[in-house]
């Protein structure tokens, strides 16, 4: 969602990075430059004024001219604003008495009810809370059938369906069972309309006065760029949020709406969908996404991300079969599995310090991403002991393969070749043990 905002910023900061000193009429032309990024970023005006000059207050001291990297010294003022913009970082209220309670507000087609299955997900499994949700909305055909079905795929429990029951009657109910059964988290999900209209907010406030929640989420499609921040408003002063989940940030909006958010209506930004798939939701903190904003990556969500897709107890079995000097292309198709979990080659790559600003260059590159499913698919299309030792792979085997996979003889070539590459490397791991390659370096993996 911020590609723009970071090729144009990544521009600015280069420049600045190269001169060896700033002068302030330095400073103001990269800081003009940087507004107007902003304003093609879709970010509200009222936002950027305050932004340029907080930076300019702060970008033109003595501290930041004098000092022997300002270009660096800029950035982090720059870094430390965007930070201040987003609005720190704010969690969800979950340890409290239970039932918490969470309600779910928003216009159709935002991804209420995919957000309120992804969020309960999230928090049965990261949190080990026992999580129900509800769903409101007797008004769109099939959404209560929708949220029972995206319950089940997120191993949550849902309510039962009663027809015609009223929401606020199916707010009690819900309320009543989670009390009963002793549910940690309750998440309700209210109906939504095209637009905001009196009707929908009396009856989201007669829900929200009945169940008390802990939290009221707005779900915002950042798509819609600055008419998000205008219905979060409508939102918090008609009905009263305490945050925000912002979805389709993996989308080619221009990230204006997730700026502008908490200067315009006070609420933070408490999470954020970066995809349809119901593990595809992140925690939101300022100052990872202020360095995704500025090129800097985010290793922290990366780690993250890979301890939720590598199975520990898989990781343990792998690393005891490399110290034996094995690994066949069994672990191989293990590996592009969880490559795929974690995003694939771009998601990985996009969290890298630096790599968003050569995206246009990997773009012309044609990294392709279905690689990693044609892999896995000729992996599959072998017999287990053609998995087991590759050198039996002769030219009618291939063929075979080729065929079995729907790809051709020169990519299982160089899917070959590729694993012969990786199994040198983890033989060379496992002469080395863990001290080998501490003292060594990772360099040593390398040499032939």
């Amino acid at each position: 969602m911020f590609d723009g905002l970071t090729n144009r910023l990544g521009q600015v900061f280069d420049r600045l990075k190269r001169r060896g000193a700033l002068t302030e009429a330095d400073v103001t032309a990269a800081l003009r430059e940087v507004r107007v990024a902003l304003l093609e970023a879709d970010v509200a005006l009222p936002v950027v004024k305050a932004f340029v000059e907080g930076v300019r207050e702060k970008a033109v001291g003595q501290d930041v001219l004098r000092s022997v990297t300002p270009g660096q010294m800029v950035i982090k003022i720059v870094h430390d604003h965007l930070v201040e913009i987003l609005g720190g970082d704010s969690e969800l209220t979950t340890n409290v008495v239970p039932p918490a309670v969470f309600l779910m507000v928003g216009l159709q087609g935002s991804g209420k009810t995919t957000t309120t299955a992804k969020l309960a997900r999230r928090i049965a499994r990261r949190e080990k809370k026992k999580v129900l949700v509800a769903s409101l909305d007797v008004y769109r055909p099939a959404a209560m059938e929708q949220l029972q079905q995206l319950a089940a795929q997120a191993e949550v429990a849902s309510l039962d369906i009663v027809p015609g029951e009223r929401p606020a009657a199916i707010a009690v109910r819900a309320l009543d069972r989670a009390r009963r059964e002793g549910f940690d988290l309750l998440l309700l999900d209210t109906a939504g309309r095209l637009h905001i209209d009196e009707e929908l907010m009396a009856e989201v406030a007669e829900i929200r006065d009945l169940a008390r929640p802990h939290e009221t989420l707005l779900v915002a499609d950042a798509m819609t760029g600055q008419d998000a921040v205008r219905v979060a408003k409508g939102f918090h002063e008609k009905v009263g949020l305490t945050g925000i989940v912002l979805t389709r940030v993996d989308g080619d909006a221009r990230g204006g709406a997730a700026l502008s958010m908490r200067q315009v209506t006070g609420c933070p930004i408490k999470a954020i969908g970066v995809g349809e798939k119901l593990d595809q939701i992140e925690e939101f903190q300022a100052g990872r996404i202020a360095s995704r904003i500025l090129g800097m990556g985010d290793v922290v969500g990366l780690v993250e991300r890979a301890a939720e897709a590598i199975d520990k107890e898989d990781a343990e079995k792998l690393a005891a079969k490399i110290q034996k000097g094995g690994f066949d292309l069994d672990d191989m198709a293990q590996q592009l599995r969880q490559l795929r979990k974690m995003g694939g080659l771009g998601g990985v790559m996009g969290m890298l310090p630096g790599v968003g600003r050569i995206k246009e260059q990997l773009a012309g590159a044609k990294v392709d991403e279905g690689m990693l499913k044609r892999q896995e698919a000729m992996i599959q299309s072998m017999t287990p002991k053609e998995r087991k030792d590759a050198k039996v792979l002769n030219a009618s085997r291939k063929r075979r393969i080729a065929a079995g996979s729907g790809t051709s003889v020169p990519d299982i070539n160089r899917l070959i070749k590729q694993y012969m590459e990786m199994s040198r490397v983890m033989k060379q791991m496992g002469r080395l043990g863990q001290k080998g390659i501490m003292r060594q370096g990772l360099g040593s993996l390398f040499r032939r």
